[in-house]
């Protein structure tokens, strides 16, 4: 007997696009903001990299670059995911935020390639640097940076959203790479150490690869259908099997549809002379209550009933 729940639309803020009217708007908001100012910083950054000469700036604009497209395609993702679902799209469009961490992850290990290459032809020979006009503009940098991060905090919801967190730490990340630059700026200015601009873009390039990694990772997982973080799977099982009347629950499958959009579907076995849809409820709520999943599909069998082997 299949039973398709898809109720309790309350508003317990986990980040789920079904009660995100305040929330959606709010992290578009924040978004809008931050992307904004990182573009306008990027280009500053890029140019000014040029007419001073500086990698570490240039480096900097690089990571910039990955930010801003990251917080492009979060921007996106939001007005995607709001669109309806099809009847060929049955999920509706949620999964394009995953795809777009995806490609921002691949880009990021381009960039930081780039970097690293540049880098390795100025460490024998390092070009002299403004180190003065540097430091001007990756100080103006990083106040933008952490405009950005205080409007995204004010505004979006950053600890349940995976979407919008990424966002923030690619924030933070540029507000490290602007200090980078800033610390180049002073050791050339003082003892015109110029290998210092070669060396700090390595360490931006470093801090651009383990984000990368870090959303690669996230991204790919998600898209294999992989089970949350965040839930373990034996613990749902047990916690399941303890209702009263359960004796086992089978071909559990738990996936993330995108970012605080979590599924479960799973067979119940319970005992014949019990009622099978008071303990579907008692599921359902366990499930809901317990590890936040409301996107729930539940086959409740008895003894009788027979199905072939599942082959996942």
């Amino acid at each position: 007997m299949g039973h398709h729940h898809h109720h309790g639309h309350s508003h317990d803020h986990h980040g789920h696009h079904h009660h995100f009217e305040e929330s959606r708007e709010g992290n578009k908001k924040g978004l809008l903001i931050a992307l904004i100012i990182t573009t306008g910083i990027m280009l500053l950054e890029f140019f000014g990299g040029l007419v001073t000469n500086s990698l570490a700036l240039l480096s900097d604009s690089g990571h910039m670059l990955s930010d801003a497209s990251s917080l492009f395609l979060s921007l996106v993702a939001i007005w995607f995911a709001a669109r309806p679902a099809s009847p060929t799209k049955t999920y509706g469009f949620y999964r394009f935020e995953i795809l777009a961490a995806l490609f921002n992850g691949v880009t990021l290990f381009i960039i930081a390639g780039f970097i690293t290459y540049e880098a390795y032809e100025r460490f024998f020979e390092p070009p002299t640097v403004a180190s003065g006009t540097m430091m001007a503009i990756a100080s103006i940098g990083l106040l933008a940076n952490l405009i950005s991060a205080w409007s995204l905090i004010r505004q979006g919801d950053v600890k349940n959203n995976v979407n919008l967190r990424s966002a923030y730490l690619h924030v933070l990340g540029d507000a490290l790479g602007s200090v980078g630059a800033i610390i180049a700026g002073l050791l050339m200015l003082l003892f015109d150490w110029y290998i210092a601009d070669p060396i700090i873009s390595v360490l931006v390039a470093v801090l651009i690869l383990k984000s990368a990694w870090g959303v690669l990772k996230h991204s790919i997982h998600i898209l294999m259908e992989g089970t949350p973080i965040t839930i373990n799977q034996d613990e749902v099982k047990t916690t399941l099997e303890e209702i009263e009347g359960v004796l086992d629950v089978h071909d559990l499958h738990i996936w993330t549809i995108t970012s605080g959009l979590d599924s479960l579907s799973c067979h119940i076995l319970i005992e014949d002379d019990k009622d099978s849809q008071e303990i579907l409820q008692k599921v359902i709520n366990k499930i809901k209550d317990k590890f936040k999943i409301e996107h729930t599909t539940i086959q409740i069998e008895k003894s009788g009933l027979e199905h072939g082997e599942m082959k996942v």
